[in-house]
């Protein structure tokens, strides 16, 4: 019969035995980024390893199709451009306005790769590259590789980013004192005392009106946990939906689950980049003038 190993003994040996309850290796899909590095006290999240990822891919091809550019397209740039004129003509219908659309393009279409490459990125067959660290049950692995998308922390920021840029297009296109008005309505309370003569209904429909801009301002805090909550949700439940099916069957049985989830992101960046066209549209977009028309074709009628 074996001699019990004495503690003492294994420190002076330098030996080093895990507790019978870490002997298993465990990869368990947290809701929050896991820390691959550190750059001081500064954490490197495997989400944000992927987020630079996407951004070097989107910045090698941008610089690529560059090069290439020539006066008579062909090739690749043909693709690009027949892709590029039919998400202009897209987005068109969303603002119908040729002019806003222009303007706004860029930023829903640098938006959209953004997110669609992040949502790819998580499907790549390169979770098993990561590091081991010692958790509370034992040794987790950590791959270096997760949608960034899957972090909530990238969806809030891109959430407030669309919001706050919409509301600054909307001081640009219709000046500061029209997009205030939206939301603290002081022209409809100042409104009382100039129309009460002619249409005493503006008791009523001037508070209303004020009361309705305040349910704007709120919305627009709304706005933010809709674009990141939805895309975060359905970007994370893809990736736990994966690894329940990996845990079943490692083989045959993901692959329609991963080309469901290829769709899904794609859809969700589609999603994502339109709403940001409905809210720079609206916030560009003066109530005032429309109200002024109805105002005159009323009068006219």
């Amino acid at each position: 019969m074996a001699k019990p190993t004495d503690q003492n003994d294994i420190h002076e040996r330098g030996e080093v035995i895990a507790p019978e309850t870490s002997g298993e290796l465990t990869h368990e899909l947290t809701l929050y980024a896991e820390p691959v590095a550190h750059v001081g006290n500064f954490p490197i999240t495997n989400a944000m390893v992927t987020s630079f990822a996407a951004v070097i891919i989107i910045a090698l091809i941008a610089v690529v199709l560059r090069m290439r550019l020539r006066e008579i397209p062909r090739g690749i740039q043909n693709f690009f451009e027949a892709m590029l004129e039919g998400a202009l003509n897209l987005c068109d219908q969303v603002t119908n306005n040729r002019r806003i659309s222009l303007k706004v393009f860029p930023l829903a279409l640098s938006v959209f790769l953004f997110i669609l490459v992040n949502n790819w990125l998580g499907l790549l067959p390169l979770g098993g590259i990561g590091v081991i660290e010692n958790g509370d049950h034992g040794p987790a692995f950590v791959p270096f590789l997760r949608s960034g998308t899957a972090d909530i922390n990238t969806t809030i920021a891109l959430a407030i980013m669309a919001v706050v840029a919409a509301n600054i297009f909307g001081i640009l296109s219709i000046g500061i004192w029209k997009t205030f008005n939206k939301y603290v309505n002081v022209k409809a309370l100042g409104g009382i005392f100039v129309r009460l003569q002619k249409d005493p209904t503006v008791l009523v429909v001037a508070p209303v009106t004020f009361f309705v801009g305040l349910l704007e301002l709120i919305g627009e805090f709304a706005k933010v946990a809709s674009l990141s909550f939805r895309l975060f949700g359905n970007i994370f439940a893809g990736e736990v939906l994966l690894l329940a099916m990996s845990a079943i069957f490692a083989y045959a049985l993901p692959i329609p689950f991963i080309f469901l989830e290829i769709f899904v992101g794609l859809i969700q960046a589609l999603i994502f980049s339109i709403l940001v066209l409905v809210y720079f549209t609206i916030a560009a977009s003066d109530h005032d003038e429309h109200e002024n028309h109805e105002d005159k074709k009323t009068i006219h009628v």
